[in-house]
């Protein structure tokens, strides 16, 4: 008999064939642990429990970004350091990870900004348009310490794709995301104007000049043309990154749920047809999630235009904690053909002063996120929000925050509602969390030292990997549910399985003891202990 009635279980012989990862703050790294051994029964207290015969959602799995300021760093390595950090993130033995995004021309992790691909004003036929600003290298003579001066965003690319191509899992999807178009296709003839506080952060990004929008949808076409002549085809595309804009804080461009409409409507999904560009997929919003709503209402609602859409991109940087589970839920169930993909999220303003003497400033200095795991699983970082000087913030949802708890959180409670894929943001920056042209420093995954060498990776990136190897591209998302007395906001767990019928569980204990509890599959459970501050992961061969 089940123990809930709204399912039914399955008697699954699941035997000895049971195998636990472990990455936590005692040191742990994809650490293989002791094996379970299940029974028939039912556990009444403190369980997970997981149904294998309600299944939910198709997944793409997890991965990270390439930008031109990772290339950069790793540009500073040799090439057999570099190699193997690549290996590291793409290759069966690293992270494999199997999503990725990049830019599409400038963004505030450029080097020095303020360029796209066709910067001579009023080319409309985009004559002009060339990507060498992402083959070309670092040669100038004011970067110093450069070991490789070819490497570049685009062959960072090419390798990530070679490594993936030696490999029997060669699933690496890209989603591509322009910060803005070329400055003269804009109301404001620049690539942003920063806000003040004098005028009450009144920045923008621009928008478009009527006369341009079909430009820059040939513009998002001539680019896929182009990428696509250098063997690195793009899976999916976004309209604009963030368009609501970051008040004029870097390049950006801003769209309106209605104005987006109409250019993917008229402009951008018939351009790509034309084109023969029709696999690609297009994911609309692409920022933070507390707007998915109003989007999904105007966009997927809109039978013209969700002709041409798959999806929806989103960002986590409305709050360091909450992952809007109900909103998520809510737009599935108005919109469930269309997928939902977290396209970024990272350890945002990295060294933030905290003030009020909350936390003391001085803890705030690079060397206490480099090379010091520390600080990456305790509460220890703030975000863009803290101060809550921006008009409309609410300072309670940007509280200093664990940034591996974060992360764990975000991506296990992200696909137990309806989240398809989950991509982060820069994989590689140096110690500081640059390079970044505007000085808007972040963590990443993995940290180097440009003048030493040394190659640090984060919690965040174990983490990661040991998500993207247990949560595999075709997978599907599976009912979970939690029953624990007085660990609410402790334990969060999500469940995948294969195509093989090898079942995944992630579970995130976020506190400093260790927590004992049944796993239930089916009609068997056993008995799991996970260690305080960690992340487990316990996969089951049905």
């Amino acid at each position: 008999m089940s123990t809930n009635a709204q399912y039914s279980d399955v008697d699954y012989k699941l035997g000895m064939s049971s195998s636990i990862l472990l990455t936590s703050e005692d040191g742990d790294k994809l650490s293989a642990r002791d094996n379970v051994v299940f029974e028939t029964g039912y556990a009444q207290d403190e369980v997970i429990h997981v149904w294998p015969d309600k299944v939910k959602q198709t997944l793409l799995g997890i991965g990270s970004s390439f930008t031109e300021s990772s290339a950069f760093v790793l540009a500073h390595l040799d090439v057999s350091a570099r190699t193997q950090v690549m290996e590291n993130i793409y290759g069966a033995g690293g992270a494999n990870f199997s999503l990725a995004r990049t830019p599409i021309g400038a963004c505030d992790f450029s080097v020095e900004g303020r360029y796209s691909y066709d910067d001579v004003a009023d080319d409309k036929a985009l004559d002009a348009f060339s990507i060498d600003a992402d083959k070309d290298g670092f040669s100038n003579n004011l970067y110093t310490g450069i070991k490789d001066q070819s490497f570049d965003l685009l062959p960072m690319i090419k390798q990530a794709l070679e490594i993936k191509q030696s490999q029997e899992d060669q699933d690496l999807r890209i989603l591509a995301s322009a910060w803005t178009a070329p400055a003269w296709m804009k109301d404001i003839e620049d690539w942003y104007v920063r806000g003040t506080p004098e005028n009450n952060h009144a920045g923008t990004g621009g928008e478009l000049k009527s006369e341009y929008i079909e430009t820059y949808a040939h513009y998002l076409v001539k680019y896929l043309d182009a990428y696509a002549q250098e063997g690195v085809r793009i899976w999916g595309l976004t309209p604009v990154n963030e368009p609501m804009g970051n008040n004029g804080q870097w390049e950006s461009m801003n769209f309106s749920a209605e104005s987006e409409n109409d250019f993917v409507k008229n402009h951008l999904g018939p351009s790509l047809h034309a084109s023969g560009h029709e696999q690609v997929k297009i994911l609309v919003f692409d920022h933070n999630r507390d707007e998915l709503e109003h989007w999904a209402d105007t966009i997927f609602a809109d039978p013209e235009t969700a002709s041409y859409v798959y999806g929806a991109a989103i960002h986590w940087y409305e709050s360091t904690f909450k992952v809007s589970e109900e909103l998520l839920e809510l737009v599935h169930q108005k919109y469930p053909e269309f997928s939902i993909i977290h396209s970024e999220g990272c350890i945002d303003d990295l060294g933030k002063d905290a003030p009020d003497g909350i936390l003391d400033p001085a803890r705030f200095k690079e060397a206490d996120w480099f090379a010091n795991d520390s600080f990456w699983w305790n509460d220890n970082a703030t975000d863009w929000a803290y101060t809550a000087t921006w008009p409309g913030v609410i300072a309670e949802d940007h509280p200093i925050y664990a940034p591996v708890h974060r992360y764990a959180r975000n991506i296990i409670e992200s696909f137990n509602h309806w989240v398809t894929g989950w991509i982060d943001w820069n994989i590689v920056l140096d110690r500081h969390g640059g390079p970044n042209h505007v000085g808007n420093f972040c963590g990443a995954p993995i940290m180097i030292d440009t003048d030493s060498g040394e190659v640090y990776y984060t919690p965040i990136f174990h983490v990661l990997a040991q998500l993207s190897r247990t949560i595999r591209p075709n997978d599907k998302a599976l009912q979970t549910d939690c029953r624990f007395s007085g660990l609410d906001g402790v334990i969060y767990s999500s469940a995948s399985i294969g195509e093989d019928k090898l079942l995944s569980v992630q579970v995130l204990n976020t506190s400093k003891q260790a927590v004992h509890y049944h796993l239930q599959i089916g009609v068997q459970n056993t008995p799991v202990c996970i260690a305080a501050n960690s992340l487990q992961t316990v996969q089951v061969q049905l």
